[in-house]
């Protein structure tokens, strides 16, 4: 996934995640706003740590001929 896609998705979960964090604190939901907050970041995190998933043209493990 090229960097500015994921530059872009990481400024909208963080987005997100803070209006929940603040929407959950309204509602008195004490453990459940950093529990948001937690998944927040960790969404980045395995985001920008895992890589994206290249496939060769192959099925099964059997490679085919053109």
């Amino acid at each position: 996934m090229p960097v500015r896609i994921k530059l872009g998705l990481s400024l909208l979960v963080v987005l997100v995640a803070a209006i929940a964090f603040y929407y959950q604190h309204a509602l008195g939901h004490d453990r459940i706003q950093y529990l948001v907050a937690f998944l927040g970041c960790f969404m980045i995190f395995a985001m920008w740590l895992f890589p994206e998933v290249k496939r060769e043209e192959s099925a099964g493990g059997v490679r085919r001929e053109p």
